[in-house]
């Protein structure tokens, strides 16, 4: 089912998480064990990523075919076409379509990381924009766009960046998933910069639990997120090998922002779980006995 057929079946927000792929047997392991977790939950749909120049490729698609045949969840399969060509970007919608895929997130992507010999194919699309134009009228994926209600980091300007998100509506999104915000009043600002410039697609909030002081440093680096006051001043009472105090803040944290952006109407919030279940399953679990979902 298609994630905006899926928002119309329910009453109630959607709750999905996002996984990537195992980068070794150890790894693939462990994931096996995680998903049984998460899956145990119940999520309406679960999300994996796509590497950058198609470096998890084989691996994306594995896993998408595991959440889908074996788990029997919905699932949405990112797809990034930097340094991708066309034969290649179509090659890879095409088992994506063959698998029984129905809801695509189609973003620029990065070059891969360590690879400094990487040579993007001459005709790779150089915006997430591009990708949504080139797929739109050749399939019928339900599409998905990338969000970032503090800018992406890269952008000229919050202004430009909506400018680019707006592009991605009209070339075929049907909806926005965003960056996580650890105040949600950058995802209020947002959202109404989103209305006052036309985007009228559904918006569902990332949501981003603080897994390590160590991750939720090195994340806000790469993709400019803000570490609230509310946050240093909540971690600097925690003692540094206090897992269990950490995990109690992290998740006291997310559920009382997941319960303002319900409050606020969003049609469903998407956990970026970075392969992990206990906080996930946690906090989808509080929210549910709240009534929330």
């Amino acid at each position: 089912m298609k994630v905006t057929e899926i928002w119309k079946s329910k009453q109630k927000p959607t709750i999905s998480y996002e996984l990537f792929p195992a980068r070794n047997e150890k790894a693939a392991g462990k994931l096996e064990k995680i998903i049984d977790k998460l899956v145990a939950s119940q999520p309406d749909f679960v999300s994996v990523t796509f590497g950058a120049g198609g470096s998890t490729r084989e691996g994306s698609y594995k896993l998408v075919e595991k959440l889908l045949k074996e788990k029997k969840l919905e699932t949405v399969a990112y797809f990034t076409c930097y340094g991708l060509g066309p034969d290649q970007i179509t090659s890879v919608l095409n088992a994506y379509r063959a698998l029984g895929v129905e809801t695509v997130l189609a973003a620029r992507g990065d070059p891969p990381h360590g690879e400094d010999d990487f040579k993007p194919h001459p005709e790779s699309l150089q915006h997430a924009s591009d990708l949504l134009a080139f797929i739109r009228p050749k399939y019928d994926f339900c599409l998905a766009g990338a969000g970032y209600p503090e800018g992406h980091i890269e952008a000229e300007s919050k202004e430009k960046d909506l400018e680019y998100l707006k592009l991605k509506q009209d070339n075929g999104a049907d909806f926005i998933i965003t960056n996580y915000a650890y105040d949600n009043q950058f995802f209020f600002d947002f959202m109404k910069s989103c209305q006052e410039i036309g985007i009228t697609v559904p918006v569902m909030p990332g949501v981003m639990p603080i897994y390590s002081v160590k991750m939720m440093n090195n994340l806000a680096k790469l993709c400019g997120a803000t570490i609230t006051d509310e946050i240093k001043e909540g971690l600097a009472k925690i003692p540094e090998d206090d897992k269990d105090a950490l995990f109690e803040f992290s998740v006291d944290f997310a559920v009382k922002q997941c319960r303002g952006l319900i409050e606020a109407g969003v049609p469903g919030l998407h956990i970026y779980t970075m392969d992990r279940a206990k906080a996930a399953v946690e906090i989808v679990g509080r929210l549910r006995a709240d009534g929330l979902i």
